[in-house]
């Protein structure tokens, strides 16, 4: 079993909250807090981020929902829980929701992808790293991750300035490792079985998985809901408060 660092907060029904990748579980710093006041909050580093442990060789994304799955059994012991994932943690989400629907009370899949067309920007980003480390990508994925004018204000700067030394503190093999799974992903037949709750939220100003991609994914789980959220890729780092209004929402009306 794969040594994940996970965090519980609050008290209530379980929220477990899955990263993007090369952040980690403080990512969930602001949506946590807000949480936590009437849920219990489960955050956990995915392998090769964070301070979960890094496993060398391949890794698949149906690996990351199977660390997910022992992670619930272990830590809630039985009780479905709400899974939330973001961007990679979305990915997770909807393998999760295929693979483990038992463990799940409702699955929320934002900033995130069911499949690449293209590989070649991701082919392109590991030769990058490969030659640079994770500093040579660094910049750019940042400027992805936030609106200017949310990194024009004193909080958003704070937080790119976070963001990026956490992305720096990721192990370049074990990004590129996951950045392959990501390319490889595929859950458009899978997507039309997921029979738990589902959300699924845009960023209206994400560019790097555009509300075009969210649109296909509730086109294909059957019974879910699309939400649009005025942010870039980390619409829960930028607009913590909208997001988990949009979540306490999402589950109050079930």
């Amino acid at each position: 079993m794969i040594r994940l660092n996970v965090v519980r907060e609050g008290g209530g029904p379980i929220v477990v909250l899955g990263h993007a990748l090369g952040c980690d579980l403080h990512m969930w710093d602001g949506a946590a807090a807000l949480l936590a006041q009437a849920h219990t909050v489960l955050r956990y580093d995915h392998r090769n981020h964070g301070a979960s442990e890094s496993v060398a060789g391949p890794v698949t994304m149906q690996d990351l929902a199977d660390d997910a799955a022992a992670l619930i059994e272990r830590e809630a012991e039985g009780e479905p829980v709400h899974f939330v994932g973001l961007s990679m943690g979305g990915m997770v989400a909807q393998a999760l929701a295929a693979r483990h629907p038992a463990l799940l009370k409702t699955v929320v899949i934002a900033n995130s992808a069911s499949r690449y067309p293209d590989a070649a920007p991701w082919r392109s980003r590991i030769e990058t790293v490969r030659a640079q480390g994770v500093a040579g990508i660094a910049d750019g994925a940042v400027s992805r991750w936030l609106t200017p004018g949310y990194v024009a204000t004193p909080e958003g700067a704070a937080a790119a300035r976070r963001l990026r030394g956490m992305l720096l503190r990721t192990d370049a093999a074990g990004y590129i490792a996951s950045c392959e799974a990501v390319a490889a992903i595929d859950f458009r037949e899978s997507n039309r079985a997921i029979a738990v709750p589902a959300l699924v939220i845009a960023g209206t100003r994400d560019e790097a998985t555009p509300p075009s991609m969210s649109e296909a994914m509730v086109a294909a789980i059957p019974g879910s809901r699309l939400a649009a959220i005025d942010a870039a890729h980390l619409s829960a780092v930028e607009r913590p408060l909208a997001f988990t209004q949009l979540l306490v929402d999402f589950w109050r009306s079930l």
